[in-house]
C-alpha cells in the first residue's frame, strides 16, 4: 500500500469516483471532502501529503480553502478545474496553489504530476542542508525555503519559487519548455507550456518590480527561459 496520503476535495460525484478509483488502482492512501469547510477540517486532522482541490465548491470558493490552510500547512495542492482562464490560474497559484489541472483530464495527467510531487517531497525530506544561492540582489535560502531581493523577503507562491529555484540551479543555461515543464510537472502537454508563460510572467515581475531591478529572466521566444549571470556595478 502506498504511503503517500492524498485529500480529494470534489463534490461532483463522477469526478470525484474517477479520481478516488484510479488513486485506489494504484495503492494511493485517500480522504475524501465534498465542501470547503470539510476539507479544511479533514487537512487539519488528517496531514495529508497533497490536495487534489476542485475550485467550484457548493460552500465556499475553493480559493478560499486555499487560503485558510495556508494559514497554517504549506501542504502540496493541486487544483483540478473547470475554469480555464489565466485569471483563475493566477487567482489560485497567487493564493498558494502549487499546480493546475484542467477539466477534462486524463489519468495519466494526474497521475504523473502525483509523481512529480512525491519525488519533490522526498528529495526535500531527505536533503540536508543547501547552500545559499546569490545572484545580483537575488538570495536564496534553500534550506528556509525562501527568497529575497536586496533585504526584502520576496512573496512567491509555490510554483514561483519552484521555477525560481530551477532556474537559478542552471543560472546561465538555457532551459526549454519541455524541460522545465516535466522539471516541475512531470509532463509537457501544451496546456502546461501556456501556463509556464502565466507563471513566469508572474515571477518576473516580482523580480523586476524594483525601480531599476536587474533583469534576472531572459526570454528564448519558442524555446524557453534563462536565469542570467548578474554582475553587481
Amino acid at each position: 500500500m502506498n504511503k503517500f496520503q492524498i485529500l480529494v476535495v470534489e463534490d461532483d460525484p463522477p469526478v470525484r469516483n474517477l479520481i478516488t478509483t484510479t488513486l485506489k488502482a494504484h495503492d494511493y492512501r485517500f480522504t475524501v471532502a465534498a465542501n470547503g469547510k470539510t476539507a479544511v477540517m479533514e487537512a487539519a486532522s488528517h496531514n495529508p501529503d497533497v490536495i487534489l482541490l476542485d475550485l467550484g465548491l457548493p460552500d465556499m470558493d475553493g480559493v478560499e480553502v486555499i487560503r485558510r490552510i495556508r494559514n497554517w500547512s504549506h501542504v502540496p495542492v493541486i487544483v483540478i478545474s473547470a475554469r480555464s482562464e489565466d485569471s483563475d490560474k493566477i487567482d489560485a497559484l497567487d493564493a498558494g496553489a502549487d499546480d493546475y489541472l484542467t477539466k477534462p483530464f486524463s489519468v495519466e495527467e494526474l497521475l504523473a504530476r502525483l509523481r512529480v510531487t512525491q519525488r519533490r517531497l522526498a528529495l526535500m525530506q531527505g536533503s540536508g542542508q543547501q547552500a545559499v544561492y546569490v545572484n545580483g540582489q537575488l538570495r536564496i535560502d534553500y534550506a528556509a525555503g525562501c527568497a529575497f531581493l536586496g533585504e526584502e523577503e520576496m512573496h512567491l507562491t509555490p510554483m514561483e519559487y519552484r521555477l525560481l529555484c530551477l532556474l537559478a540551479q542552471n543560472t546561465g543555461k538555457v532551459l526549454t519548455h519541455k524541460f522545465i515543464t516535466q522539471s516541475v510537472w512531470g509532463s509537457c502537454w501544451e496546456k502546461d507550456v501556456g501556463s509556464l508563460r502565466v507563471f513566469m510572467a508572474t515571477l518576473r515581475r516580482k523580480l523586476e518590480k524594483p525601480s531599476g531591478s536587474h533583469q534576472y529572466i531572459q526570454t528564448h521566444i519558442g524555446v524557453g527561459y534563462r536565469m542570467v549571470k548578474v554582475t553587481e556595478e
